[in-house]
């Protein structure tokens, strides 16, 4: 990756931490290939709200995806991840980027609450056939507690085994203990087995693919590389891809065209899409 856009991409760590550089990303993103209906309610509460960019020209097979953006669990707003909605839904692919509750007024499970009755709405009022879950970061984890072995999804009324699959990126997935105060206060204490994606990696599983640079130092690759040989040991289908000297901002900051030659996240998530 060139110095330039190293140096854009470094502005993007406030995605992380409730700043917004990403809407200087999104001034450079084309209006074109989808049309966008913002602020639909899933829930009753002001935070159950979600964005779906309708693909123009839409696949035939009629996959769509439901993308939960990162913020450690604390931050983070729907409108910051048009670069990715335009991204996906310019390939035929119709996104649904939701917000969901988050800390302090959410604590776990209430985050990944959310994520299910946001995919409730899309199976149900999206009219889509095949539906893909995908994040990054903090998303990512939520993503993958929805297609593992837990029973999220079903208290939602949402069949867990009719996913199409799911997509990880850069998300963490076996990360105790907890060496955070506030990550600690999300989760309900530091050693608590019953908050890991990595626990219900339990047959029956959809097919995954997980998505990391190698490096990330906010959350580590190792993360993917244990959840996707727990996935196998189980029985599932997990694709693991390592990107050599990409950090945890580039991974996502790479869904725009701007920054694309960063890293083949959208190439990588396209063609997963395509053969599952």
């Amino acid at each position: 990756m060139t110095s330039a856009r190293r140096g854009f991409l470094s502005g993007l760590v406030g995605l992380l931490g409730g700043c917004s550089p990403a809407a200087l990303l999104n001034t450079t993103v084309s209006r074109d290939g989808y049309t966008l209906a913002s602020d639909i309610p899933y829930g009753s509460h002001p935070r159950q709200k979600l964005d779906v960019y309708k693909a123009e020209k839409p696949r035939a097979d009629g996959k769509s995806v439901i993308f939960f953006y990162g913020g450690s669990w604390d931050s983070g707003t729907k409108s910051d991840y048009l670069f990715v909605g335009q991204a996906l839904a310019s390939r035929g692919i119709t996104t649904i980027i939701p917000d969901y509750r988050v800390y302090p007024e959410a604590l776990y499970p209430t985050f990944i609450e959310d994520c299910a009755l946001a995919t409730r709405w899309a199976a149900n009022e999206a009219s889509v056939e095949r539906l893909f879950v995908t994040g990054h970061s903090a998303g990512g984890y939520n993503a993958m507690m929805l297609a593992a072995n837990t029973p999220y999804l079903s208290a939602a009324d949402v069949d867990r085994m009719k996913l199409a699959g799911a997509i990880g990126i850069a998300g963490p997935y076996d990360f105790l203990p907890l060496t955070s105060r506030r990550l600690e206060q999300i989760f309900g204490g530091p050693d608590r087995r019953e908050t890991q994606p990595i626990t219900y990696a339990k047959a029956p599983l959809p097919p995954i693919l997980l998505l990391h640079g190698t490096a990330d130092t906010t959350v580590k690759p190792f993360n993917s590389e244990r959840l996707a040989a727990a996935w196998q040991r189980a029985g599932g289908k997990a694709d693991l891809k390592l990107y050599p000297g990409v950090d945890h901002i580039e991974i996502v900051g790479a869904f725009s065209s701007l920054l694309r030659g960063g890293a083949p996240t959208l190439d990588d998530t396209v063609a997963f899409i395509d053969r599952t």
